[in-house]
Protein backbone atom coordinates (compact mmCIF):
# COMPACT_ATOMS: atom_id res chain seq x y z
CA UNK A 1 0.00 0.00 0.00
CA UNK A 2 1.02 3.64 -0.46
CA UNK A 3 -0.50 6.63 0.43
CA UNK A 4 -1.05 9.12 -2.14
CA UNK A 5 -2.84 12.84 -2.30
CA UNK A 6 -4.32 13.93 -5.22
CA UNK A 7 -7.51 16.92 -6.17
CA UNK A 8 -10.29 14.84 -7.51
CA UNK A 9 -13.13 16.96 -9.17
CA UNK A 10 -11.56 19.77 -7.04
CA UNK A 11 -11.50 18.19 -4.02
CA UNK A 12 -8.15 17.22 -2.23
CA UNK A 13 -8.09 13.78 -1.05
CA UNK A 14 -5.38 11.43 0.85
CA UNK A 15 -5.88 7.58 0.20
CA UNK A 16 -4.18 4.49 0.76
CA UNK A 17 -3.79 2.63 -2.37
CA UNK A 18 -2.43 -0.62 -3.60
CA UNK A 19 0.48 -0.57 -6.00
CA UNK A 20 -1.03 -2.42 -8.45
CA UNK A 21 -4.56 -1.39 -8.51
CA UNK A 22 -5.36 0.87 -11.78
CA UNK A 23 -6.73 4.59 -11.75
CA UNK A 24 -9.99 2.85 -13.64
CA UNK A 25 -10.87 0.58 -10.64
CA UNK A 26 -9.41 3.26 -8.11
CA UNK A 27 -11.66 5.59 -9.40
CA UNK A 28 -14.80 3.38 -9.62
CA UNK A 29 -14.33 1.20 -6.12
CA UNK A 30 -12.60 3.56 -4.19
CA UNK A 31 -13.48 7.01 -5.07
CA UNK A 32 -17.01 5.39 -5.72
CA UNK A 33 -17.14 7.51 -8.89
CA UNK A 34 -19.25 5.01 -11.56
CA UNK A 35 -19.45 7.59 -14.07
CA UNK A 36 -16.17 6.42 -16.05
CA UNK A 37 -16.84 2.95 -17.68
CA UNK A 38 -14.56 0.05 -18.33
CA UNK A 39 -14.62 -1.02 -22.10
CA UNK A 40 -11.73 -3.01 -23.24
CA UNK A 41 -9.25 -2.94 -20.42
CA UNK A 42 -6.25 -2.04 -22.83
CA UNK A 43 -6.73 1.77 -23.55
CA UNK A 44 -8.39 1.12 -27.19
CA UNK A 45 -12.04 2.30 -26.75
CA UNK A 46 -12.14 5.32 -24.48
CA UNK A 47 -14.76 4.65 -22.25
CA UNK A 48 -12.07 5.17 -18.78
CA UNK A 49 -11.04 8.70 -19.86
CA UNK A 50 -10.45 10.74 -17.32
CA UNK A 51 -8.97 14.12 -17.67
CA UNK A 52 -5.67 14.46 -15.88
CA UNK A 53 -3.53 17.41 -15.26
CA UNK A 54 -5.33 19.25 -18.49
CA UNK A 55 -4.89 16.09 -20.34
CA UNK A 56 -7.52 13.37 -21.42
CA UNK A 57 -5.82 9.88 -20.35
CA UNK A 58 -7.22 6.48 -20.29
CA UNK A 59 -7.44 5.53 -16.80
CA UNK A 60 -7.48 1.82 -17.36
CA UNK A 61 -3.76 2.00 -18.85
CA UNK A 62 -2.71 3.74 -15.32
CA UNK A 63 -1.95 2.57 -12.04
CA UNK A 64 -3.68 4.60 -9.39
CA UNK A 65 -0.24 5.71 -7.90
CA UNK A 66 0.96 7.76 -10.59
CA UNK A 67 -1.71 10.60 -9.45
CA UNK A 68 -0.17 11.23 -5.97
CA UNK A 69 -0.28 15.10 -6.75
CA UNK A 70 -1.96 15.43 -9.41
CA UNK A 71 -5.68 17.24 -10.67
CA UNK A 72 -7.97 14.57 -11.73
CA UNK A 73 -11.38 15.18 -13.40
CA UNK A 74 -14.17 12.70 -13.79
CA UNK A 75 -16.97 13.01 -15.63
CA UNK A 76 -19.03 13.46 -12.24
CA UNK A 77 -16.93 16.96 -12.40
CA UNK A 78 -19.69 18.34 -14.96
CA UNK A 79 -22.93 18.51 -13.42
CA UNK A 80 -23.32 20.88 -10.90
CA UNK A 81 -25.79 21.61 -8.96
CA UNK A 82 -28.45 19.33 -10.92
CA UNK A 83 -27.65 21.61 -14.08
CA UNK A 84 -25.68 20.09 -16.77
CA UNK A 85 -22.68 21.40 -18.22
CA UNK A 86 -23.06 22.66 -21.69
CA UNK A 87 -21.25 19.66 -23.27
CA UNK A 88 -23.82 17.39 -21.73
CA UNK A 89 -27.00 19.64 -22.91
CA UNK A 90 -25.51 19.79 -26.12
CA UNK A 91 -24.96 15.65 -26.48
CA UNK A 92 -28.60 15.60 -25.81
CA UNK A 93 -29.17 17.86 -27.97
CA UNK A 94 -27.53 16.98 -30.94
CA UNK A 95 -29.34 12.96 -30.00
CA UNK A 96 -25.05 11.84 -29.78
CA UNK A 97 -25.99 9.41 -27.18
CA UNK A 98 -27.83 6.35 -27.37
CA UNK A 99 -27.02 3.33 -25.17
CA UNK A 100 -24.68 6.10 -23.21
CA UNK A 101 -21.68 3.50 -22.57
CA UNK A 102 -19.11 5.89 -24.65
CA UNK A 103 -20.33 9.14 -23.15
CA UNK A 104 -18.68 9.70 -20.22
CA UNK A 105 -15.40 9.33 -22.47
CA UNK A 106 -16.63 10.99 -25.16
CA UNK A 107 -17.74 14.23 -22.94
CA UNK A 108 -14.18 14.05 -20.90
CA UNK A 109 -11.86 14.45 -23.92
CA UNK A 110 -14.45 16.89 -25.94
CA UNK A 111 -14.33 18.52 -22.32
CA UNK A 112 -10.07 18.41 -22.48
CA UNK A 113 -10.00 19.62 -26.12
CA UNK A 114 -12.57 22.79 -25.15
CA UNK A 115 -10.53 23.42 -21.75
CA UNK A 116 -7.41 23.30 -24.03
CA UNK A 117 -8.99 25.09 -27.07
CA UNK A 118 -11.93 26.80 -27.01
CA UNK A 119 -12.50 27.41 -30.37
CA UNK A 120 -11.62 24.27 -31.93
CA UNK A 121 -11.57 23.17 -35.67
CA UNK A 122 -13.90 20.40 -36.64
CA UNK A 123 -10.84 18.91 -37.44
CA UNK A 124 -9.69 19.43 -34.43
CA UNK A 125 -12.64 17.87 -32.63
CA UNK A 126 -12.11 14.53 -34.57
CA UNK A 127 -8.54 14.48 -33.11
CA UNK A 128 -9.33 14.84 -30.03
CA UNK A 129 -12.06 12.49 -30.08
CA UNK A 130 -9.89 9.62 -31.83
CA UNK A 131 -9.54 7.36 -28.88
CA UNK A 132 -12.97 7.01 -28.15
CA UNK A 133 -15.05 4.32 -30.14
CA UNK A 134 -18.85 4.76 -30.78
CA UNK A 135 -20.74 1.52 -31.49
CA UNK A 136 -24.09 2.96 -31.52
CA UNK A 137 -24.43 7.08 -32.36
CA UNK A 138 -21.68 7.23 -34.80
CA UNK A 139 -19.97 10.23 -34.79
CA UNK A 140 -21.55 13.17 -36.85
CA UNK A 141 -23.78 13.84 -33.81
CA UNK A 142 -20.85 13.79 -31.74
CA UNK A 143 -18.54 15.86 -33.65
CA UNK A 144 -21.84 18.27 -34.27
CA UNK A 145 -22.75 18.42 -30.33
CA UNK A 146 -19.17 19.44 -29.21
CA UNK A 147 -18.74 21.78 -31.89
CA UNK A 148 -22.20 23.46 -30.81
CA UNK A 149 -20.76 23.45 -27.20
CA UNK A 150 -17.63 25.48 -28.38
CA UNK A 151 -19.39 28.57 -30.44
CA UNK A 152 -18.28 31.61 -28.61
CA UNK A 153 -15.12 30.42 -27.01
CA UNK A 154 -16.31 30.42 -23.88
CA UNK A 155 -16.21 27.01 -22.59
CA UNK A 156 -15.03 26.24 -19.03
Amino acid sequence: MKTITFTINGEKETRDVSESKTLLNFIREDLHLTGTKEGCGEGECGACTIILNGKAVHSCMMLAVEIDGCDVETVEVMSKDGNLDILQEKFIEHNAVQCGFCTPGMLMSARALLLSNPNPTVDEIKTALEGNICRCTGYKQIIEAVSDAAKGGKYE
